[in-house]
């Protein structure tokens, strides 16, 4: 008999081949008459916790939003080194030689997706819309996870009025102040107390500084407003079943908008698309169905079925046969299914909870601990073994594609060293007393980890490489298992003593992946709670800096102090692969824009079998 792990090898190849019988609950695509709605289908892996910007952080609710809401700014879709380009603003904003103030001209003539607050009447988009989305990062009631982003560039007025509404409960937003100002119905102007030379960067985020309207936000209070988002962007959500399922049709009052995307030079791909879609009308497909199917295998199969179109990540487990050697397989090339390869900005971490009793602490002796646990741990086993080679080590928190990052920088996060890890260890008293082969902690009480882990199967292969590599040295270690929103919210306000999770840029530059040790953004950006004056200040030192050598020596001396006290095992920078049916018309991965529905196409032609080629 062959080994469970051949027959499944087996079983897996010969679903390449051919379409598989239905495996979700979801219909069947069927290619659709002439006239018929043009539906994209695909899976989340992981569950959105809601649809309200001020509330949420997470990737999966931020893509779907980005897709409703409209920032002044965005990029370019194919652009590469990332392009910053107007939205709803006229232009880019005009910014002043101190980089402290920034004005934006909002385009006249856009309209929010109708909505019974607006009473039968077309809303249109102005200034103080953009104002009063700004202010809600400030009120007290949303315990906004991004507030951080706002708060740290010091809008001037802000900070007060939000101190004002912690002592009086309530938050007003009527009340006028310097930093943020409509000038009139379409003039937005920002001012900051400091110096922000990247500060125009989050106007182009639509999750982050996407405008809402103040008729719907105060139709309904901080829980229901997660299911009302209202936006003036391309698509509308018209289905919510949390955790299961979520449906966008298209905006039938989107303005006037046409494909301009311009492909880099010497990129053939990109090309093909830029001259197959310029000039149509945006978007250009009229439904969106996500699906959330956290098993990797139901959601491959969905994907063979032809019941969804597109794979956003190819997972792990089936890297080696998807894509050997980083080749799409030549079975799936016979049928026509494309790929897209790039890295992503993104560093995968390990939290540890500084102020936890057991791993926090930035005495020598917890310093050392967490360290220890760090060089135990085999990075390259997880990268070979669970993700098959699509990440890289990371050596620092700042991942690829974005300012900060530098490919010559090495540190002990890069590495496995169980020899380091034992005298480590050893030299601050966590050694094993009593014989049963496990080790104490100094006072010798026992010294068991606690990780916050998912019931999915990728969780349970992480979970096993950490179990291997602490038994290595000694080191207990149990697994709690809840569902991703739970474990993010437990970790926010600091329940959790471990966690893994991954943190991506959504601008192209260092400074989000500098703040997730930054002490005033805890529970926020900073999981791990960490607080170490010295860092603090080299963070906050960076901000105000413009690019250039001085910036890159304090990104350096940053990197040195976040590796030497180790809040998180940094573990790697993905490398991610999409595959997507041949009807699928112009998919390519942004390295930090999430709103790409608008931007691609489904051929109904090539759906079906018929004529037709694809870019």
């Amino acid at each position: 008999m062959k080994p469970v792990s051949n027959r499944r090898r087996a079983l897996t190849q010969s679903l390449l081949a051919a379409p598989v019988a239905a495996t979700l609950g979801a219909p069947r695509a069927q290619a659709p008459a002439n006239g018929a709605p043009k539906v994209l289908r695909y899976a989340f892996r992981v569950a959105e916790t809601g649809f309200d910007p001020a509330q949420i952080s997470d990737l999966y609710s931020n893509t779907i939003i980005s897709n409703i809401f409209d920032a002044p700014l965005t990029y370019d879709f194919l652009a590469r080194p990332a392009k910053i380009v107007p939205n709803t603003a006229e232009g880019l904003p005009e910014v002043s030689s101190d980089f402290t103030t920034l004005t934006f001209r909002i385009r006249p003539g856009i309209y929010f997706q109708d909505h019974p607050a607006f009473k039968g009447a077309r809303r249109e988009l102005t200034a103080a819309d953009y104002v009063y989305s700004i202010k809600r990062y400030y009120d007290p009631r949303f315990k906004s996870p991004r507030f951080y982003l706002l708060d740290n560039t010091k809008i001037l007025g802000l900070a007060e009025v939000r101190a004002a509404a912690l002592k009086s409960g309530r938050f007003d937003y009527d009340v006028e102040v310097e930093g943020v100002r409509a000038l009139d119905r379409y003039t937005l102007r920002v001012r900051l107390g400091e110096s922000s030379p990247r500060f125009f960067q989050y106007f182009a985020d639509n999750s982050f500084l996407g405008a809402m309207a103040r008729e719907v936000c105060e139709a309904n209070d901080e829980k229901t407003i997660m299911g009302q988002p209202v936006g003036t962007g391309p698509y509308r959500l018209v289905d919510w079943r949390r955790s299961s399922r979520i449906v966008l049709e298209r905006h039938p009052g989107y303005r006037d908008e046409v494909y301009n995307a311009q492909a880099p030079a010497g990129d053939a791909v990109s090309a093909a698309i830029a001259e197959r879609l310029r000039g149509r009308k945006l978007p250009l497909i009229d439904r969106i169905e996500v699906y959330i199917v956290e098993e990797n295998q139901p959601r491959w199969l969905a994907f063979l079925n032809e019941e969804h179109d597109l794979v956003d990540e190819v997972p792990y487990d089936l890297a080696d046969i998807v894509i050997p050697n980083g080749r799409l397989a030549p079975s799936l090339v016979r049928r026509g299914v494309q790929m897209d390869r790039a890295p992503r900005s993104v560093v995968d971490v390990a939290i540890f909870n500084v102020e936890h009793p057991l791993v926090g602490g930035y005495t020598p002796d917890k310093v050392a601990l967490r360290r220890a646990i760090s060089l135990a741990y085999s990075v390259e086993d997880e990268i070979r073994l669970v993700r098959k080679g699509q990440s890289i080590p990371a050596q620092s928190p700042v991942a690829p594609l974005v300012t900060g990052y530098d490919p010559a920088f090495r540190s002990e996060m890069g590495i496995t060293d169980r020899a380091r890890a034992k005298a480590l260890l050893d030299a601050f008293g966590y050694v094993d007393r009593d014989g049963d082969g496990w080790r104490e902690q100094p006072d010798g009480s026992p010294l068991v980890l606690q990780m916050a882990t998912q019931t999915d199967a990728l969780s349970r292969a992480f979970d096993e490489q950490w179990k291997r590599s602490m038994t290595a040295v000694g080191i207990r270690i149990d697994f709690k298992p809840a569902k991703w929103p739970e474990n993010l919210k437990n970790s926010r306000v600091g329940k959790l003593m471990m966690w893994r999770v991954g943190w991506s840029a959504t601008q192209p530059d260092g400074d989000t992946f500098l703040a997730l040790g930054y002490g005033p953004n805890k529970g926020q950006a900073n999981h791990a709670r960490f607080d170490l004056p010295a860092y603090n200040a080299l963070y906050a030192r960076q901000r105000v800096l413009p690019d250039g050598p001085e910036r890159e020596q304090v990104f350096h001396d940053a990197k040195r102090l976040f590796v030497a006290y180790a809040p998180y095992r940094l573990l790697g920078h993905r490398i991610e692969t999409s595959v997507s049916h041949r009807w699928l018309i112009g998919f390519r991965r942004h390295p930090f824009m999430r709103d790409f529905y608008k931007h691609v196409d489904i051929d109904p032609a090539l759906r079906e079998g018929g004529g037709g080629s694809a870019a």
